[in-house]
């Protein structure tokens, strides 16, 4: 499985970038990250398109998988391999019961649209508080991940440690078996 990055050819800087991508630049910048994040020259939207631009495997892509906890109605969200399927009921037994969030809880709870939800630079609506965030176990599969940066065209790389770092998130097995 290819793990070294070949973007430089297939990525560009463009004058006009969406909101999004701006708030994870300047997350990653004030962590001194050593990776800025890329515009692709083409949409990411699915996992397999991210993958087959970047030419790495599937479960580099890092997901960002949203719930909506029933107690409170916050946030859950779970950043996993894309070649993994997330245990919801894993997942509970660190957050209590789950539902489903649909596209407008995901902008109104991180500031992202789906298909570019990113693990830093949330800017939840209404004072609502930023997503619970949970690492699963398998992106330490790898030893370079990709992660969405604002816009579906937006990435930007990382090991997973440096993820952890980034999020201050902790990390759990959640995937199905």
């Amino acid at each position: 499985m290819p793990t070294s990055n070949p973007v430089a050819a297939t990525t560009t800087t463009p004058e006009i970038r969406s909101e999004g991508f701006e708030r994870v630049r300047a997350a990653l910048s004030a962590q001194a990250h050593a990776h800025a994040p890329v515009w692709l020259t083409s949409s990411a939207r699915s996992a397999q398109e991210a993958a087959d631009v970047l030419g790495v495997a599937l479960g580099q892509i890092a997901k960002s998988v949203v719930f909506r906890r029933k107690g409170d109605e916050s946030a859950v969200l779970v950043i996993a391999a894309w070649d993994r399927r997330v245990d919801e009921r894993k997942l509970q037994t660190h957050t209590g019961p789950l539902g489903r969030a649909d596209a407008d809880f995901v902008k109104a709870r991180t500031g992202f649209s789906i298909g570019g939800v990113s693990p830093l630079g949330f800017a939840p609506a209404d004072g609502a508080a930023a997503p619970q965030l949970f690492i699963d176990e398998s992106l330490f599969r790898f030893d370079i991940i990709w992660a969405a940066a604002g816009h579906p065209n937006g990435v930007f790389q990382m090991t997973p440690q440096q993820l952890v770092s980034l999020t201050g998130a902790p990390v759990v097995e959640v995937m199905q078996s």
